[in-house]
C-alpha cells in the first residue's frame, strides 16, 4: 500500500484499535489518533502518528479533525456499558458524529468494525445500534468498507478464566463451530480495506473450531484434565429471558450476546496465521 494516505484512526485504545495503530506505524502510514485520554495512548505515538484530544460522543470536539484526512477507521464501540454511555450512545451516536465530520471535511472513504451477521441479530442491544449506524453508512454516499470480524481472541479469554478454576461450562453439545481471529491478523486486513473497493468485509481466523475444542484448548493452556460440563439450551435461553426481565440493558447487554451466539455455527472466511491454541498458551505462560 502507498504511504500517501492519510488517516484518522478512532478507538485506539481499545483492543483492535491498538493492533491497528501499531500496523499502520510499521507501514509508516500518517495518522491522526484520537483519544478521549492522550495518558493512555503515549504508546501509540510514533514518526508518522500523532495524538489528538477528543471526544467522539462530543461533535463539537471533533470541529476540523478531518481536515487533510484522507480515511476515517473507527473500531469506537463498546461492549459492557459504563460511564453512563449506551450503545446507542456510543456504537451509533459516536460513529455518526465521526461520519458527519468525515463528510463535511471530504474524506475519501470510511472504514468501520461491526460484528459477524450483526444484520441478523439486531434483535440483539449490542448490534442493534451497530447496524443502525451501518444503515447510515451506507446510505451516506461516501466510500466506505464494513470489516465484519468472527470473535477476538481477546473474547476467549472467558474460557481460560473458566479453565483456570477445573471446569469449562458449554451450552448444548459444544459442536457449534465458528473461527475467532486475532488482533493483530484483523489489525492487517482493516488497513489493507484503505486499498479495496471491497464495501464489506466477512473475517475470521485460520481455525475453524467447536466450542468443545476452544475448552479443550483452555484447560490444556492451564494444565488442568479436561473437564468440560454440557448445559442444556433451555437453561441458557432461561437467562437471557431472566436478565431481559428483570435488569437494565447494561447489565443484559452483552451477556445476550456471547449467549445468543454460542448457541450457533458463526464461520468467516479464514484469514491471518495466529492460533488460538498458542494464545491461550501465551497469556497462562508469557514468554519473559
Amino acid at each position: 500500500m502507498k504511504n500517501d494516505k492519510t488517516v484518522l484512526l478512532a478507538g485506539a485504545t481499545g483492543y483492535l484499535g491498538s493492533h491497528i495503530a501499531k500496523e499502520l506505524a510499521v507501514r509508516k502510514v500518517p495518522t491522526k489518533i484520537v483519544v478521549r485520554k492522550t495518558n493512555k495512548a503515549k504508546h501509540l505515538y510514533t514518526a508518522t502518528a500523532s495524538i489528538i484530544k477528543a471526544e467522539v460522543t462530543q461533535p463539537e470536539t471533533l470541529k476540523g479533525l478531518c481536515n487533510g484526512v484522507d480515511i476515517v477507521i473507527s473500531t469506537v464501540g463498546i461492549t459492557r456499558q459504563k460511564e453512563g454511555l449506551t450503545y446507542w450512545d456510543v456504537d451509533y451516536q459516536s460513529n455518526l458524529n465521526l461520519l458527519r465530520e468525515a463528510i463535511s471535511a471530504g474524506v475519501q472513504k470510511f472504514i468501520y468494525v461491526s460484528v459477524l451477521k450483526g444484520n441478523q441479530h439486531r434483535n440483539l442491544k449490542i448490534c442493534e445500534a451497530k447496524e443502525s449506524f451501518v444503515d447510515r453508512l451506507v446510505d451516506s454516499g461516501i466510500a466506505y468498507t464494513i470489516m465484519r470480524p468472527n470473535g477476538f481472541f481477546s473474547d476467549m479469554k472467558d474460557f481460560l478464566k473458566m479453565a483456570k478454576k477445573g471446569k469449562v461450562y458449554l451450552f448444548g453439545n459444544g459442536k457449534q463451530k465458528f473461527n475467532p481471529i486475532h488482533g493483530h491478523d484483523l489489525a492487517i486486513a482493516c488497513v489493507d480495506a484503505i486499498e479495496t473497493a471491497t464495501t464489506e468485509i466477512n473475517i475470521g481466523g485460520p481455525d475453524i473450531l467447536t466450542y468443545n475444542e476452544v475448552a479443550n484448548f483452555a484447560l490444556l493452556a492451564h494444565g488442568k484434565p479436561i473437564n468440560i460440563i454440557h448445559l442444556p439450551h433451555w437453561i441458557r435461553k432461561f437467562i437471557i429471558w431472566i436478565l431481559r426481565t428483570f435488569t437494565s440493558v447494561k447489565t443484559y447487554g452483552p451477556i445476550e450476546f456471547f449467549l445468543t451466539l454460542m448457541a450457533e455455527d458463526a464461520i468467516a472466511p479464514r484469514y491471518g496465521s495466529h492460533r488460538l491454541a498458542s494464545f491461550f498458551h501465551e497469556e497462562v505462560d508469557p514468554i519473559k
